[in-house]
């Protein structure tokens, strides 16, 4: 028989106690009040850490690894260019002037061949004849560009004023735009054509 033995009454203080205590803080806390995990029992599983692979330490590129990773970024950096040009090519207005100038064969192809074959024929060391002719084709060459020019940009003003009229792009600026386009060799050309030539635009 144990020496020390607790009276129901000393029972029933301690348990009117803890109730009282435990009224008392939930009398005290605010509406809307939301108990924690911890004071309802509830234990948060932790996550395993058995069977997780360790992340694998980074390893630093070596010289060549690295070039070839610079080589591959501006590749791939030089073809999106060429897919999609740079802030001056953007707009439906410069998008316009470019399918007026790839839908159409335009003289100004032939400008730099041309130039450089002017440049040949016209050294002192050649026969007077083939300095003619030099000059005669590079007067030919500049005649044809700017008439291309002219109508290139009257196409482009007659387009732009019927299918935006309320533009705030310049017509002048659209004009250079479009001849620098025109005596570019067409395989050269960035953004890449999107239309083809003879293609009504």
């Amino acid at each position: 028989m144990p020496l020390f033995r607790r009276k129901p009454t000393d029972l029933v203080e301690e348990s009117v106690a803890t109730v009282t205590t435990d009224e008392a803080s939930v009398a005290t806390r605010p509406r809307g009040y939301t108990p924690s995990k911890k004071e309802l029992g509830v234990v948060t599983p932790k996550r395993p850490t058995e069977g997780r692979r360790p992340g694998a330490p980074t390893k630093p590129l070596s010289k060549e690894e690295a070039r070839e990773q610079r080589r591959v970024a501006r590749a791939e950096s030089a073809a999106e260019f060429r897919r999609e040009g740079g802030p001056r090519d953007r707009g439906p207005e410069r998008l316009l002037a470019r399918n007026v100038v790839d839908s159409r064969r335009t003289v100004g192809t032939w400008f730099f061949g041309g130039a450089l074959i002017v440049l040949l024929g016209s050294n002192q060391a050649m026969p007077p004849i083939v300095r003619l002719l030099s000059n005669v084709l590079w007067a030919a060459l500049a005649l044809g560009v700017l008439i291309d020019s002219i109508l290139i940009s009257r196409r482009i003003k007659k387009l732009v004023r019927e299918r935006f009229p309320k533009s705030t792009e310049r017509l002048g600026s659209l004009y250079f735009y479009a001849i620098m386009r025109s005596i570019t060799f067409r395989k050269m050309r960035a953004p890449v054509p999107q239309v083809n030539i003879g293609d009504k635009i």
